[in-house]
């Protein structure tokens, strides 16, 4: 695919083809947006500090907390107001400083394999034999008694190579962007299914902690579900919550070489492991905390206008793609939005928030403190599990902050450009953010469609009636290479994206803060009616009571 050209330096005169997109006004600001960010821009010194120097920020970790102050006294030297850091209740942190695998028959090798988040640390040095075990169901932890003393338990299935012909990289082409913007009626929604889903994890992983203690396992090792040596990481153990059983270390290996192992194993060669991890839980400090700060409005000051990136990250890589791209581009935009000396009509909110890869924690307790509440669950079986995982109940109790919120917008789909906007099914937004990017068409970004997306900090705000939207962004490598992996580093942004993008959201957010009108919302989410029972063939519904 031809790479697109570079963003010009220059500062177009748009008056002369956008005469309906803007107003003289906003034309001059946008005009000095783009000057500010393309000739002047700290965005990849940003990005560069958050991953070089601070490191991944597990939420709860000490690096967490690290980048929440320098995020905040970055905003606050810059004359934003009010910087903050405001806390919610977490559960414990958790970091790593070493992790070592290595063979020693049937012939010496280094595996490089690094610790899921939460795993506990081995006592020393490890010694054992190499396993291979199913667990994915109760039945196969059942299957574990009298097997796994003293054993490395290989847990995950053999890995599916993908074509190495295949792109590692990706823009959106236009025939891409068309076929976004062609309207697809929604699927049935799938969040009772995924909370199910999660349920049954969480009791797989319990069961499984359990047993592999009290059975002497050693460790366990997974499989990346990325190949050419990248390591895609997630959680194991306790995940965060508070009281859970931490189960035995649990490493992930690169494909290839879990792949060898596997082969050896198939072939009835016996496979000699030696494993080191050193961890640590921080459980002094349960609370972790979102950061922002205020670009204060003028005559509809009370209207919040908001902009937002996740701060937390993995622990593999140093969390470039995932999220310091867009931290770094908020960022950029707050501070190109301050250089202007001007006051917006509308008070422009930038937040950074923790606990997003543990299920959008951070951006849900800012929506429950803020803006909308929902009743407590009563059902023994729902106050069982961790609220995280709970069922949504009804009805949903807005909070003063909900009328005075004006829209929010979130960046988090790796470091790629700005393409466009979501405009999740509200039609009325999809008008509006057609105008506001006309003026970021030379840049590529003009896109809206009405479909949704999903999985990221928009969703707590849609899910309480109030307009949450996100952005279009080129995938560049981020569902190939870096996304959790271990490669999610600094060397995979790239400046011109990360100023493009910088542009595009502080454009965005101007003409947000300064649009006369209100912003148009869908109606109020209801709870949805309870599934009719399936019947027979031949019988009759039940009447109607």
């Amino acid at each position: 695919m031809p790479r697109l050209p570079a963003v010009s330096l220059l500062v177009p005169s748009l008056a002369l083809s956008l005469p309906l997109a803007a107003s003289a006004a906003d034309l001059d600001a946008l005009g000095r947006i783009r000057a500010e960010g393309f000739r002047d821009s700290q965005v990849m010194t940003l990005a560069r500090h958050l991953t070089d120097a601070i490191g991944p920020r597990l939420t709860g970790s000490p690096q967490m907390k690290r980048a929440n102050d320098w995020v905040r006294e970055t905003l606050a030297g810059w004359g934003l107001a009010d910087a903050r850091n405001e806390p919610y209740e977490f559960g414990e942190g958790w970091s790593f400083g070493r992790c070592e695998l290595r063979m020693t028959a049937p012939a010496p090798a280094v595996l490089f394999a690094l610790p899921k988040a939460w795993t506990p640390a081995t006592e020393g040095v490890v010694r054992g034999p190499a396993m291979r075990v199913e667990l994915e169901s109760l039945e196969d932890v059942e299957k574990l008694a009298g097997r796994v003393a003293g054993k490395i338990l290989f847990v995950g299935k053999a890995p599916e190579r993908r074509d190495p012909a295949d792109p590692m990289f990706e823009r959106h082409t236009p025939e891409a962007l068309e076929e976004l913007v062609a309207y697809d009626a929604p699927a049935e929604r799938g969040r009772e299914a995924w909370r199910e889903r999660a349920r049954k994890r969480r009791e797989l992983w319990r069961a499984a902690n359990e047993r592999l203690v009290a059975e002497g396992a050693l460790a366990t090792v997974d499989v990346s579900s990325f190949d050419h040596g990248a390591i895609r990481l997630g959680s194991a153990g306790t995940n965060g919550l508070t009281g859970e059983a931490e189960g035995v270390p649990s490493v992930v290996l690169g494909a290839e070489q879990y792949a060898r192992v596997l082969r050896l194993l198939d072939e009835g060669i016996e496979v000699e492991l030696e494993l080191a991890v050193e961890a640590t839980f921080h459980r002094a400090e349960t609370r972790a905390w979102n950061t922002l700060a205020d670009l204060p409005g003028g005559a509809a000051r009370g209207e919040v206008v908001m902009a937002g990136a996740h701060l937390d990250s993995w622990h593999g890589g140093t969390g470039a793609t995932d999220n310091a791209a867009g931290v770094a581009v908020v960022m950029e935009a707050a501070r190109i939005l301050r250089s202007l000396g001007r006051t917006p009509l509308r008070t422009i909110r930038f937040a950074f928030w923790s606990g997003e890869e543990q299920g959008l924690l951070g951006s849900r307790a800012y929506v429950e403190s803020h803006l909308a509440t929902r009743p407590e669950a009563t059902d023994p079986d729902e106050l069982a599990l961790p609220r995280r995982w709970r069922r949504e109940t009804w009805p949903i109790r807005p909070l003063a902050g909900h009328a005075s919120h004006y829209a929010y917008f979130n960046l988090d789909n790796g470091g790629g450009r700005i393409r466009g906007l979501y405009a999740q099914e509200n039609l009325g937004a999809r008008a509006l953010f057609e105008r506001w990017l006309a003026p970021l068409a030379d840049l590529g970004a003009a896109t809206v469609t009405m479909e949704n997306t999903s999985s990221t900090d928009h969703l707590p705000f849609d899910r309480v009636g109030l307009p949450g939207f996100q952005f279009i962004q080129d995938e560049r490598d981020y569902g190939t290479r870096t996304h959790h992996s271990h490669l999610d580093t600094f060397d995979y942004l790239e400046r011109d994206d990360l100023m493009q993008a910088a542009v595009a959201v502080a454009s965005v957010l101007w003409q947000a803060a300064n649009e006369p009108g209100p912003f148009p919302r869908k109606p109020m989410p209801e709870e949805p009616a309870p599934p009719e029972p399936k019947r027979r063939p031949g019988e009759a519904a039940a009447p109607a009571q």
